[in-house]
This record gives C-alpha cells, structure tokens and sequence, in this order.
C-alpha cells in the first residue's frame, strides 16, 4: 500500500476542505436538510463522488471517496448533513449504479448526483434491526411487477426521500434468496412517510417511518435480480462501512485540533494546561486512536478498490473508527470541561453525532461478531 497521497488527492482534499469550511454552518437543530446546502453538496461532488461519470458523478474509488468525506467531516461543522450525504449515495446510489439496469440507472442517478433529489435507504423494520434476514415487508409478484407491504423504521432521509432502496421478502422459504431489492420513487401511490424522529445527534439527517401499502412497483425497478437483495445490501454495507465512516475520521481531527488550540491558550493554577501531563495524555490518546483508525479505513478502502474480499478489513475498520469518535469527543468534552458541556462550542454536538456511529451500518457488537466468524471462530 502506498501511504502518500498523490498531488491531485491533496487538491481535491484540500479544495475539499476550504469549500466545507466556509459553505456550511452548524446544524440549526431543527430536523431537515436545507436545499440549498443539499445542492451545494451536488455542486461540491459529495452526492455522486463513486458514481460513473456518464450519470453524472465523479467516478472515484473507495479511497479518493473517503478522502472527501473526511474533508467534508473535518470541515463542515453540521455532522448530520454530511452523514446525509454518505447514507444518500452509499446505501442508495451506489446499490443502484451497481445493480440496476440502464434506464433506471439514466433515470434517477443524473439528479441524485446534482442534489435535485434526495435518497433514503429503507431496510430496517421494527421487529427487525440488526437481524435483517426476516423482514416482514413482502413484494408479491403481479403482472408487470410487485406489491410491496410492510413497514420501514428508522429510515435516514426518510421524511425527505424522493427516492427510495427498499428490501423486501419475495421468497420466504428461499434462505438466502428470500429478499429482493428495489429502488422505488416517492411519487408512487401506496407510500406513506412519517414525521421525523427526535434524535440524540445528526439532526439535520431526519429519520422517520415509512409504510408501503399495496405500493405497485415496475419488475424493472428491481435491483439485480430477484432473491438478491441480500447481496444488494451486503454490497452497499461494504461501501458504506468502508466510507461513510471516513466522515468519523475527519471528525476526530478537527477534535483533536480545537483540543490542542485550547490547551494551548489556557492556563491553571498558575500554568498552562499542556503542562498538565492528565491533559496531554488524552490528547496523545485522541490522536492514536485517529490516526489507527484512518489507517484500518485506507486500507479497508484499498481492498475495496481491488475488489479483494473485505468483509473483515470493513468490520474493523467500522468498529475502530466508530468507536474511537466516541472515545474522542468525550475526551474532548473531558479537557475543554465547562466550554465542553456548553452547546455553543460545539463539543457536545460532536459527541452526540458520534454516538449514532456505534449503532448504524451495523452495532459494534454485529461487527465484533462478524470479525469473530472472519477469524472462524
């Protein structure tokens, strides 16, 4: 693997970084995405970075993918609206470019990738989180296509969604096969969606229910081929466990920077705080724990761009990142105390938003135990 970036990775980090910076405010909390910062995104090249160029994205590997999300993580200070941006293109554009036909693909990528419309990944029901092997939402062959009926919980965009990646059971005594997928518009008759959730963090990324009730849905509007739904999402969970956590990365160094400004300037007791060796410790550990967590992700990425298996490379490159995010912005609370706990700095945002990271695209404890069946334990 080579560790060094090339000039144009630098660039367009950089270029990246600056745009984040001064684009983009902390959330307002109110749940919802403005859209003209969803947009922006479009216009910035984070809504379709992994996507064919011919549909409208930038055409980038997994790892010049993450390299933009950790710019977006590290600059903009709204978490939520840049995991928006990562749940919108990895767990719904990419099972899309990967698997749908042309005409869908020509359709509904064009507009995704410019921020004309928004995406939402609907696989998680209320009886059925981490155990996404028994949904009890159906397709039922028809002519021409399926019905689909069920309900979807916790649905990231959700409430905002034009578009909709759903998962349903099509074959329930197929096993592996019993679950197809489906990109569904919002347009069509028999969906409901719900009102946001109130949320611990990432307010701007709203999350909501959403009901299909005899929802017709054209047989070409399937993604791959029926019964494969599992391999869809598996799929999409190896780009979005790989990527979207890059997000996490840049999180954690822009913690890791305002840390050091403040200790740097504050003083106690008659000393300044770096000479406090409690102080710096947590700092020494904010930063290993970033940048062993960046590496498990680069190379996570690296494998991806092979296209060599990665299911193990992903799991712990999720599990680390996530859980060093939480890890770190409670640091960061700890040594800012006071300024730390108070909602203006930032700090407790920070620590919210990262909360979230050990629960989705599978819970720490679904990674442990997917490392543990890699190992063949």
């Amino acid at each position: 693997m080579e560790f060094g970036w090339t000039p144009e990775q630098r660039a367009r980090y950089d270029t990246a970084l600056a745009a984040a910076r001064q684009r983009f405010a902390p959330e307002s909390g109110a749940p919802g995405i403005a859209p003209a910062d969803w947009r922006a995104l479009g216009e910035l090249g984070l809504l379709g970075a992994s996507v064919e160029p011919k549909f409208g994205g930038g055409g980038h590997g997994a790892l010049d993918t993450a390299l933009l999300f950790e710019a977006f993580g590290r600059g903009c200070p709204d978490t939520g609206l840049v995991f928006a941006a990562a749940a919108h293109l990895f767990a719904c554009a990419m099972p899309i470019a990967e698997f749908g036909d042309a005409p869908l693909k020509e359709r509904l990528l064009p507009d995704m990738c410019a921020g004309r419309t928004v995406a939402a990944n609907a696989m998680t029901e209320p009886d059925a989180g981490s155990d996404v092997a028994r949904l009890a939402t159906t397709a039922t062959p028809v002519d021409g296509g399926y019905l689909l009926n069920g309900v979807k919980s916790f649905v990231s965009n959700g409430p905002l969604a034009d578009v909709l990646v759903t998962y349903a059971t099509t074959d329930p005594a197929a096993g592996h096969f019993a679950v197809t997928a489906f990109a569904v518009e919002r347009r069509t008759a028999g969906i409901g969606v719900g009102e946001p959730f109130g949320k611990l963090g990432m307010k701007s990324c709203p999350a909501g229910q959403v009901t299909f009730t005899d929802c017709f849905v054209p047989g070409d509007q399937v993604l791959g081929e029926r019964g494969q739904g599992s391999v869809v999402f598996q799929e999409s969970m190896r780009w979005e466990r790989t990527c979207l956590f890059a997000l996490y990365v840049g999180l954690q160094e822009r913690l890791v920077e305002q840390v050091i400004e403040h200790v740097q300037q504050r003083s106690q007791f008659g000393r300044k705080l770096t000479e406090f060796q409690s102080v710096t410790n947590r700092i020494v550990e904010m930063k290993l724990r970033l940048e062993s967590s960046r590496l498990l992700l680069y190379r996570a990425c690296w494998l991806l761009d092979r296209d060599e298996p990665g299911a193990l490379a992903s799991a712990l490159s999720k599990l680390a990142v996530s859980e060093a995010a939480v890890a770190g912005a409670t640091d960061a609370v700890q040594v800012l105390a006071g300024r730390g706990y108070l909602t203006q700095h930032g700090f407790e945002a920070a620590l919210r938003d990262a909360v979230g990271g050990t629960i989705f695209s599978g819970t720490s404890d679904i990674q442990r135990q997917i490392i543990a069946r890699e190992l063949g334990l």
